[in-house]
């Protein structure tokens, strides 16, 4: 049982120092796989379930304000918890340990890409992975669905999102605004059907009492003033334009490091329904305008995306690394710092939105958990989100089964892994980082043989 957890389910686990959130949020870091919806269910299972530091409502209505949110949800959700439970610096220390692991992966993989070419270990590994992350983002809409979609009209919700988005390819942000409004008529009409399951935590979902319970008061500095806001504003602006008038005073407004500062800044405004709603803006810009890659190394970069911890979007980090190798910025002695200090710029731009949209809109948010004006849009979202889950969960496993289109080959030995995956996952209950490690040791002894 964890240290944290009390035999007691009716009392709250003991407070948590900022020293221990420090290292659970590092082991998050390098165990967050399966996109969004596996590393949102990997918080449930362990924030929720296991070590009861916050309750399954204040965590959902969290959930939803990021997911409304331009940028990666799951990191903006860390960031959410980090920042109520131990202020501004744990929503730093949260949100910088969720991408740093994958920035120093994706660092050494990028180097490994284009040092040597394609290195069978790395490929095989890749191979198990991918059906793995197919069964692992099938299995959270399984969990977030049966805990979220209560009654039919929210499974109605679910299932529209899932057509709209599978069938007819409409915008992530058009689902979002419509099951917000079904959610806000629905609440005044039908107002128990849009209400967030559950009463107090160890009545209302199972796992116990919580640290941040459902009707544990917003901490100070979770309160909403205009003065505080105005202060996260101006500290945001600031170190963003800081951050660029660096780059332009030391290269120039035209360099390749302040185009990508300025670039990705812009993508990160755009990237509102995850990673695979922003990819074609990064393609257009990154490929077509600024060739900073090929059309062959931003597809390269997407598996190793998919195929690493942290945020998807995080593919902007190898963009930005082969970028910064393919120019050449420090000459052709010193390829990996140019590449390096390219990725590294194009995380921080990427990423900074996310904090300070937390910092500005998180007092609000805990101003409202008890609203239904305010949560009934918001648990509207959370069903069609369900459905926007179910539709990655299909697209992965088309790419992953059908390498070449569905004209191509059938690749069973892809779906055999997924298949084991799934039954490790629903029927065995094992965690994610065993299937994840499993599946590439799969991988890899398959491809060696074959």
């Amino acid at each position: 049982m964890d240290k944290q957890q009390t035999s007691d389910y009716t009392q709250p686990p003991a407070q948590v120092t900022l020293a221990q959130a420090f290292w659970y949020w590092l082991k998050l870091g390098f165990i967050s796989f399966g996109g969004p919806a596996g590393q949102i269910a990997i918080m449930h299972q362990d924030l929720v379930e296991k070590k009861r530091w916050i309750s399954e409502r204040r965590f959902l209505h969290a959930l939803n304000y990021c997911m409304v949110l331009p940028g990666p949800e799951a990191q903006q959700l860390a960031v959410y918890i980090g920042w109520l439970m131990h202020r501004t610096w744990g929503g730093i220390i949260a949100g910088t340990l969720f991408v740093l692991p994958s920035l120093f992966i994706l660092i050494l993989l990028s180097w490994i890409y284009l040092a040597y070419g394609n290195v069978p270990a790395v490929a095989g590994v890749l191979y198990g992975i991918k059906p793995a992350v197919t069964a692992i983002v099938l299995f959270a809409a399984y969990r977030i669905g049966s805990r979220a979609l209560k009654h039919g009209v929210l499974w109605a919700i679910a299932a529209a999102a899932f057509l709209a988005i599978f069938a007819f390819n409409v915008p992530f942000p058009a689902i979002v605004i419509a099951a917000g409004l079904i959610g806000y008529f629905g609440g005044k009409v039908e107002p128990k059907k849009f209400s967030i399951g559950g009463g107090h935590g160890k009545a209302g979902d199972g796992f116990g009492a919580a640290l941040i319970d459902d009707h544990t008061p917003s901490p100070e500095h979770a309160r909403f003033s205009w003065a505080r806001w105005l202060r996260v504003a101006l500290a945001g602006g600031v170190i963003w334009a800081t951050a660029m008038l660096l780059l332009v005073v030391q290269f120039g407004w035209q360099a390749v490091y302040t185009q990508m500062g300025w670039f990705f800044t812009k993508a990160a405004l755009l990237t509102f329904g995850g990673a695979y709603a922003v990819l074609p803006y990064v393609y257009q810009g990154a490929v077509e305008h600024y060739h900073w890659l090929t059309p062959l190394q931003m597809m390269d970069g997407l598996a190793l995306g998919e195929t690493t911890p942290g945020p998807l979007i995080m593919v902007v980090a190898f963009v930005g690394f082969v970028g910064g190798w393919n120019q050449a910025l420090f000459g052709p002695d010193a390829l990996f710092l140019s590449a390096a200090i390219a990725a590294t710029v194009v995380t921080f731009f990427t990423f900074l939105p996310s904090f300070i949209f937390i910092f500005l809109g998180g007092p609000l948010v805990e101003s409202t958990h008890g609203d239904l004006k305010f949560t009934a849009p918001l648990t509207g979202i959370t069903a069609a989100v369900v459905g926007v889950i179910l539709n990655l969960a299909l697209f992965f496993g088309y790419h992953v089964l059908w390498t070449e289109g569905f004209a191509g080959v059938f690749d069973w030995v892809s779906a055999l892994i997924a298949l084991a995956a799934t039954i490790a996952l629903f029927h065995y209950k094992r965690n994610v980082i065993e299937v994840i490690a499993v599946c590439a040791v799969l991988g890899l002894v398959i491809k060696t043989i074959l």
